[in-house]
């Protein structure tokens, strides 16, 4: 890589952020404002990798990706799934008593109602976690709050006065690691690989059924399949697809085939390790 630095959308202390230094610890995370500018980032080789959520088990896929990604021609080497925590941090020294109002972003806001009925405190919706844990320590007002990932405390001198105040215990994010490079990895083993695509097929009866045949017939598990409309257009739709396997696969080598003869567009984003959390979780089920 040209460039040690890995590229995310957020504030520093964001989940992405820990998403970057888990996974990549010898990298230098990177904040951008938005998710076009870490992809750009990248684009443009002031990055040499993005970390980017693409879906959480709660809030379900992150919209904007679905559209970034294919426009963007980066390619997809890797994927990380992060379990999702808040901690409920104050300036140092406050005690939960004198809290009023509790900083966070809004999805935050929502998955820890519990804590924040049971106190009746107010809330205050901020860009993301980490910027509401800046927000408390910018303000030094006593009676302000913040729900943030751990990293934040430790980033912006805050003290963590309860911990894991989540109202549920699934709450994951997986996270897709972008480069410019295209690299598919190699099959080497009977390791767990995933393959992602986005296709469109053709404009006629029973497409999506045919196309969709292939994976059923030769034994391809598809673990993700999603439409969205192209350019605001009800007629133009695309799908994007997560399967198991590698495209040297036999069987999914044939499934692939036969998805191209029904599609008029088929584009490979990425081929890379399954991440150990989705080994897991499968064995488990």
């Amino acid at each position: 890589m040209k460039t040690n630095i890995i590229a995310f959308q957020g504030e520093p202390g964001a989940n992405s952020d820990t998403a970057c230094r888990n996974m990549y610890p010898d990298m230098e995370p990177l904040p951008c404002a938005t998710f076009e500018d870490a992809f750009n980032a990248v684009e443009t080789g002031k990055a040499a990798l993005a970390m980017i959520p693409i879906e959480n088990t709660i809030a379900g896929r992150v919209a904007d990706i679905h559209h970034l990604l294919p426009e963007s021609r980066l390619h997809i080497v890797a994927e990380y799934f992060l379990p999702i925590h808040f901690d409920l941090m104050v300036l140092p020294g406050v005690k939960i008593e004198e809290i009023k109002t509790v900083h966070s972003h809004i999805h935050a806001l929502g998955q820890c109602r519990k804590i924040i009925r049971k106190h009746r405190w107010n809330t205050a919706v901020a860009g993301d976690t980490a910027g509401a844990a800046r927000v408390v320590r910018d303000e030094g007002n006593r009676t302000w709050a913040a729900l943030a990932p751990r990293l934040a405390s430790t980033l912006y001198g805050l003290d963590i006065v309860v911990e894991n105040v989540e109202d549920a215990d699934h709450n994951v994010t997986r996270f897709v690691v972008l480069s410019k490079e295209k690299s598919w990895a190699p099959r080497q083993d009977d390791r767990l690989m995933m393959t992602t695509f986005v296709f469109r097929v053709h404009n006629i009866p029973a497409a999506l059924y045919k196309a969709m045949g292939g994976f059923a017939t030769n034994g391809v598990n598809m673990t993700k399949l999603e439409s969205y409309q192209l350019g605001g257009k009800f007629f133009s739709t695309q799908f994007y697809a997560d399967i198991e396997g590698h495209p040297d696969d036999k069987n999914a080598a044939q499934a692939l085939k036969e998805l191209n003869f029904f599609s008029r567009e088929v584009r490979i984003l990425g081929v890379y390790d399954a991440h150990p959390f989705r080994v897991a979780q499968g064995e488990d089920e």
